[in-house]
């Protein structure tokens, strides 16, 4: 009797056809369209890093079984040459794993890896993943994927865009697509787009403001925010694609699409939530990178000390809690998967390990911010871009210590540290214990006592210039938001409203009343400028 086939080191995603036909039925519907007749639905990753490209494998192994119903692709630059080195270690991978050395045996793929490793032959980035080999991915190969390496091609006729790129990244290739769309794309047929980039832009002008990944994206394709989601939870890519069970939340101001959305993107081992509140995730998702910095920071100078780790988390989610409440009306608390995503990240992600690794001096802050294996350490920017937003003048909060009006950057010591690390030209191991002997100085006064976490919502902070978001009342489960132009106002800003203090107030109605000054403040300025 013959043995059957080695099985794949990941599971079998591929979905029944009916179960397909369901979810297509739902998604169009929630589109608002009817599928045309011989042409899949068309979804392109864009960006090939480490959870783009896991993300994007999924789907395909998920509908990949349906290519005239789903055609899944991936968008990555071409021509960036795979290191002899490299290509070696990929090759001990592809050896250690029956499964994956057959299939690229049997696909007649094998021996340039061979060649490759002798340096016979260059091999490309965008040439391996094709076989499923990701650069940030090197011991978790994937299913095969389609791999496109021109933009104009990938994005053409696409009805949903998968954001890979990091925050950095997303607004140079996003400008590209913005120039496809608008040569070759139906206006009324714009694509959906789903983020999973985490990390803020921040500017000063007219106001003080951060701008998130998906009003990047918004911001320079003119897709509307109802067709621009953000999904975000606790999932380490190489582990989600062995099929550990993993959770996420799809973010988005559309309840019918972000539902349709969420069950489309569901598999055997992938649970997909939605949730109308895309700012507060946006934000911790960029947070939750610039605080594991500083986890891992600790964790060098205590040598893997449990209390003291325990210690910096409860002073590094206060302060997370306290940035959200000061950007987000409506705030989500820190629970289910934001929780969860800030732990695991703490716990293993590469924010963390780059921390660990600074604390340890093996690395410095002006090697860069990109580590080979590891990709981009997306925290690095972020840290210096909410430190730039919270050192504002124009923003005041109330020091609940001192009595008096400050800048939110000086009652968030942990974040301050945290780049004063990144800042340092010395020695690093120095540099955190240093890190270490402050945060007990913060620890000195509890951050509940510190921090307020109510009332303190800024509007200008997260709106774009020009924007504003309308209150709505709640519906049951959701807080959804509408987003209108304002009108052009010739006033300029008084000194109270160019200067907001978010202040304790006592009654719902006043509590009203600074949201709507602190919106209409946001809106003039951003006119007057």
């Amino acid at each position: 009797m013959a043995a059957s086939a080695p099985k794949e080191s990941y599971p079998d995603r591929q979905l029944p056809p009916d179960v397909i036909e369901e979810r297509l039925a739902a998604l169009y519907t929630a589109l608002g369209r009817r599928p045309e007749a011989g042409k899949p639905l068309r979804i392109t990753g864009i960006g090939a890093g480490a959870w783009g490209s896991c993300f994007v494998a999924m789907l395909q192994q998920m509908y990949g079984n349906r290519p005239d119903l789903v055609d899944v692709r991936i968008w990555r630059r071409a021509g960036k040459v795979v290191s002899k080195e490299t290509i070696s270690a990929l090759l001990q991978v592809i050896n250690s794993q029956e499964a994956v050395l057959r299939r690229l045996r049997n696909s007649s793929v094998y021996l340039k890896y061979v060649s490759g490793r002798l340096g016979d032959r260059e091999l490309t980035a965008d040439e391996i993943l094709t076989d499923g080999l990701c650069l940030n991915l090197p011991t978790s190969p994937l299913c095969p994927l389609k791999v496109v390496t021109n933009l104009e091609e990938a994005v053409y006729d696409s009805d949903i865009l998968i954001n890979g790129l990091p925050s950095t990244e997303t607004r140079k290739v996003f400008e590209r697509i913005a120039a496809i769309l608008k040569a070759s794309c139906n206006p009324d047929a714009l694509p959906v787009v789903i983020s999973l980039s985490k990390g803020v832009e921040t500017r000063m002008e007219p106001h003080p403001h951060v701008v998130t990944p998906t009003r990047i994206i918004h911001e320079v394709t003119g897709i509307p925010l109802n067709r621009i989601l953000y999904l975000g939870g606790p999932n380490i890519a190489a582990e989600v694609w062995r099929g550990e069970y993993a959770t996420a939340r799809l973010c988005g101001t559309g309840k019918p699409l972000r539902t349709a959305l969420a069950l489309f993107l569901r598999n055997s081992n992938f649970v997909c939530w939605n949730n109308s509140d895309v700012i507060t995730h946006e934000v911790m998702g960029g947070l939750k990178n610039a605080y594991s910095i500083g986890m891992g920071i600790i964790t060098a100078a205590t040598n893997n000390s449990a209390t003291s780790k325990a210690v910096y988390f409860s002073n590094a989610a206060a302060e997370m809690v306290f940035v959200t409440r000061l950007l987000s009306e409506r705030p989500e608390d820190l629970q289910g998967p934001l929780l969860a995503d800030t732990y695991v990240t703490f716990l293993k992600g590469r924010n963390a390990w780059y921390g660990e690794r600074l604390g340890r001096g093996e690395f410095h802050p002006r090697d860069g911010d990109v580590v080979p294996g590891k990709g981009l350490i997306q925290g690095v920017s972020a840290v210096h871009a909410f430190c730039e937003l919270l050192s504002n003048e124009q923003v005041k909060v109330f020091d609940k210590v001192t009595q008096e009006d400050v800048c939110p950057i000086h009652v968030l010591p942990t974040l301050r540290m945290i780049k004063t690390v990144l800042d340092s030209t010395g020695d690093m191991v120095t540099a955190a214990a240093r890190f270490h002997a402050e945060m007990k100085d913060a620890s000195a006064t509890d951050p509940a006592k510190r921090l307020r976490t109510r009332d303190m919502y800024c509007a200008m902070l997260t709106q774009l210039p020009g924007q504003v978001a309308e209150e709505q009342d709640d519906d049951e489960d959701d807080l959804e938001y509408k987003i209108t132009s304002l009108s052009m106002r010739t006033r300029t800003l008084s000194e109270t409203q160019v200067n907001p203090t978010v202040q304790a107030l006592s009654s719902p109605s006043s509590r009203s009343s600074l949201r709507k000054e602190s919106l209409q403040a946001a809106g003039d300025k951003a006119t007057a400028v």
